[in-house]
């Protein structure tokens, strides 16, 4: 009760959604509502959708990728005037200066000799200095890998793992959330029973101020035993204050984790029963012993991506394009196809690979002690419990039993006082043991219930 309170702020009564329940609401339908409303849950769902992409993500390597490249130049650059025309299978001998290498062959011819040694000599000019030339190239390209030592697939195998943890902390806020909402309920059961109880004690004790009062109009009883009973009243009304004002702070948290406001709901009748699971069935629904198997198939992954790196990769390609000096001009006459494939394999790297490959088999032994590790500590922490539960019943029993005793011995001094028997110092001692019991029990009782939800959590259980 006390960590609830101290949780409650001003800000989660802001938080809570402005829509409220017509109706009293029972556990069943706030479960329901929980799943479908609580704003952390849907936080894990939204995480959980996240990691079903990233598997998407890398499932997808294997078909390749298929590119489209579209682009466009413009240069009067000699090497690239002559390879964009080379492109788009448009050079011609002019290119190379031909009219001038033929005008000086035949000076060359003519006796010439300074011509024919320009024939070799002299560069040509439509070669060197070519105009601006304009240069559009559309480009498909498709590559596919074909091999990758098992590295696409064991990647494949993390990022699935990965989403079945996430899968498995959405579950987890799910429990915690679930748990929070019934403790709430059975806390407000418990709280009650107790103000019922209280309200008994007070309507008795406005019955003895009467009676008081009376006796004194008659010279049977003094002033200050009038003012006894008044302050033990004022002590019962301000428990009874504290306790309804507990009762607004767990209908402002209801509301929080429902995420609309809540004024009314239907506590459980009855005690949280014990549940009826074998610490075999709480190991083997525990999420983090499942996260931790998990992440042990994680690593067991890891050590295949390490070893990828001693089988060579195989990927392959192919290409179709067109260029020309405007956008798609001749792209039938000027189209080209590329197709080809390469190997690589890593032969020698220091011994990087083998270090990498002997430091993932570490981490999954690790990894394994971890998880053997998770069983005995939830087993311990299961036990432990037990145990507490167990007590909680043995004392939850013997306080019952208390409680009808101090009713008893109550009532006897009430009448006892009216006989002038005892004082009434006599009778507050008696009816304050008696407003005790009823705040240990509600705390033992609380206590039981908190223990036993712990329970079902360590199980991931929400029924």
């Amino acid at each position: 009760m006390k960590k609830i309170m101290s949780v409650l702020s001003f800000a989660l009564i802001l938080s809570a959604n402005d829509t409220s329940m017509t109706h009293a609401l029972s556990l069943n339908e706030a479960l329901e509502l929980l799943k479908s409303q609580n704003l952390e849950i849907e936080a894990a769902k939204l995480d959980e959708k996240s990691a079903q992409e990233q598997v998407q993500s890398v499932s997808g390597m294997n078909w390749g990728s298929l590119t489209f490249t579209q682009d466009f130049a413009r240069s009067n650059d000699a090497g690239n005037v002559f390879g964009f025309k080379l492109t788009s299978r448009e050079a011609n001998f002019g290119d190379f200066g031909a009219d001038e290498f033929m005008a000086n062959s035949a000076l060359c011819q003519g006796g010439d000799a300074a011509a024919c040694n320009a024939m070799y000599t002299q560069p040509p000019q439509n070669l060197n200095y070519p105009g601006y030339r304009n240069f559009f190239q559309s480009k498909l390209k498709y590559e596919v890998p074909l091999f990758t030592g098992f590295a696409i697939s064991s990647y494949t195998n993390i990022m699935q793992e990965m989403k079945k943890i996430k899968s498995l902390d959405k579950e987890k806020v799910m429990t915690e959330k679930s748990y929070e909402l019934r403790k709430s309920f059975y806390d407000m059961a418990l709280l009650d029973s107790s103000i019922k109880n209280l309200n008994k004690i007070l309507h008795n004790i406005e019955t003895l101020e009467n009676t008081t009062q009376t006796m004194i109009e008659v010279g049977y009883a003094k002033k200050v035993d009038l003012l006894e009973v008044k302050a033990k009243k004022g002590n019962v009304e301000r428990l009874l204050v504290q306790m309804e004002a507990n009762q607004k702070l767990l209908y402002h948290y209801i509301s929080f984790l429902l995420n609309t406001k809540v004024d009314k709901i239907i506590p459980p009748v009855s005690d949280v029963p014990m549940p009826q699971m074998s610490d075999k069935e709480v190991l083997s629904r525990n999420i983090d012993i499942q996260k931790a198997t998990t992440a042990l198939e994680i690593r067991k992954s890891m050590l295949d991506v390490n070893e990828a790196a001693y089988y060579p990769t195989v990927g392959a390609f192919g290409e179709v394009a067109t260029a020309d000096n405007t956008f798609l001009g001749d792209a039938s006459d000027h189209k080209a196809y590329t197709i080809g494939a390469r190997l690589t394999w890593n032969i020698f790297n220091g011994g990087i690979d083998s270090a990498k490959v002997e430091q993932a088999k570490i981490e999954k032994m690790k990894m394994h002690t971890q998880v053997q590790l998770a069983k005995k500590g939830i087993a311990l922490q299961v036990a432990k419990i037990r145990t507490e539960i167990e007590s909680q019943n043995a004392q939850i029993a013997s306080l019952k039993k208390e409680l009808e005793l101090a009713n008893a011995i109550y009532e006897n001094y009430e009448g006892r006082y009216k006989e002038k028997l005892v004082s009434m110092s006599d009778v507050i001692i008696k009816q304050s043991a008696q407003i005790e019991k009823i705040l240990q029990l509600q705390m033992a009782k609380n206590k039981r219930t908190e223990k036993i939800f712990e329970l079902e959590k360590i199980a991931n259980g929400d029924k």
